[in-house]
């Protein structure tokens, strides 16, 4: 479980913020701190992996907690909650090494979507001394970010896609054709693809073009976030 510390002086807000990480599933929220004096005296005492943060606060500001983590040098990343839209503000956060932003009002969608990519970050750098480019593009070159859809589209059903994920994680070492997926799940080969394109557009596959020396190309899919939360939320 990923620890976590909410760092926002509205109780009504911090509430809300509690009720969507309980949504995402993961996280286990430590304490919620009204003033960044507070936080501090909670980081001193308990391990805390991750902190949504508020920038605007009487007294010290969010601002003067990600100096203080700084300079302290404690081994916790910060995402910004923050009704703060102006460029300046956003370019500072990042600088003092926020690893995402999010502007108030915000939806849950964007919340599951910053959530759930710092989970997949954090379970493929847990135990693992070296990354590969690869893997570290992951996190680097993500597309900043993308909501996914709230609801399934139209077509698709929920127990299906199920299977369908069942499946991928049952071979998730290896690649695989929309041909043979189809005939594990027992669905067409025009109804899978729907199911694995969908599954490409929320960013749990991936897929590339095999081309052999006659005929036409080969499709192949893989399995890239296989602990991915996003994809929980359509169960």
């Amino acid at each position: 479980m990923i620890k976590v510390l909410i760092v926002e002086d509205d109780p009504m807000v911090a509430e809300f913020n509690r009720r969507y990480l309980e949504q995402v599933g993961g996280f286990e929220l430590i304490a919620a701190a009204p003033s960044v004096v507070d936080a501090l005296n909670i980081l001193d005492h308990q391990e805390i992996d991750l902190i949504l943060l508020d920038i605007f606060m009487p007294g010290m500001n969010g601002f003067d907690l990600l100096a203080q983590i700084r300079k302290l040098g404690k081994g916790v990343d910060v995402i910004v909650v923050s009704a703060a839209c102006d460029s300046q503000s956003i370019k500072k956060a990042l600088r003092y090494g926020a690893v995402d932003y999010l502007i108030k009002p915000f939806e849950f969608e964007r919340f599951n979507t910053a959530l759930s990519a710092y989970q997949d970050w954090a379970t493929m750098t847990k135990g693992q001394e070296k990354l590969s480019q690869a893997e570290l593009d992951i996190r680097l070159l993500r597309p900043n970010p993308v909501a996914v859809p709230s609801e399934l589209p139209k077509g698709l059903t929920r127990n299906t896609l199920k299977t369908v994920w069942d499946n991928i994680q049952e071979i998730k070492e290896r690649s695989f054709s929309t041909e043979e997926m189809a005939n594990r799940v027992g669905v067409s080969r025009v109804s899978m693809r729907k199911y694995l394109g969908f599954l490409t557009d929320i960013g749990v596959i991936d897929m590339e073009v095999i081309y052999g020396s006659i005929g036409r190309p080969v499709y192949q899919h893989r399995c890239i976030k296989p602990e991915s939360n996003i994809i929980k939320t359509y169960f």
